[in-house]
């Protein structure tokens, strides 16, 4: 005997998202965490919607913006296109501990001083690229500083502003 449901695919999935949360243990800005998942829930929301990191901009959902930039372990990633549960184990550092000890980071002083920022939507992503960056090369070029930050997009500045507020930051970590 075979039983078919007449459930809409809309009322299938709704009822799928309320049983289908899997554990998920991490580090998030330094501390531990632990959160419950659904098998298809991004980082993003994971970090927005579990633990109301919301610094982490969501932006076109598919990788091209870079507004959801994080580190993870150090690299800089798209938290958009990366399942959660993908991060099981992992180091991710936002924007929210960019920070330390309530001392903005060289990065975070440049932009300000420098005016590389303007709405502010996509300079959370723009900053953990940059950080990614001087965590691996202390002393880039022009040209390397523009590479990393490639896959980050603004609306609202042309990119000068912004590349030198990166190269600020580098000598004043020198």
């Amino acid at each position: 005997m075979t039983f078919v449901a007449n459930f809409s695919d809309t009322t299938l999935r709704k009822a799928v998202r309320v049983v289908a949360k899997l554990p998920l243990s991490f580090t998030v800005n330094g501390e531990p965490r632990q959160v419950f998942v659904q098998p298809w829930q991004t980082l993003l929301e994971a970090l927005r919607d579990e633990l109301a990191l919301t610094g982490t901009k969501e932006g076109c959902s598919n990788g091209n913006c870079g507004a959801c930039t994080v580190l993870l372990d150090g690299r800089a990633i798209v938290a958009c296109c990366m399942l959660a549960l993908e991060a099981e184990g992992q180091d991710i550092l936002t924007i929210e501990g960019l920070a330390k000890d309530g001392r903005l980071d060289p990065l975070q002083e440049t932009f300000i001083e420098y005016g590389a920022l303007q709405c502010g939507f996509c300079t959370p992503g723009f900053l953990l690229s940059a950080r990614a960056l001087l965590n691996t090369n202390p002393a880039p070029n022009e040209q390397e500083v523009r590479l990393a930050i490639a896959g980050n997009l603004c609306r609202c500045t042309g990119y000068d502003k912004i590349v030198r507020a990166i190269q600020a930051a580098v000598e004043r970590e020198a």
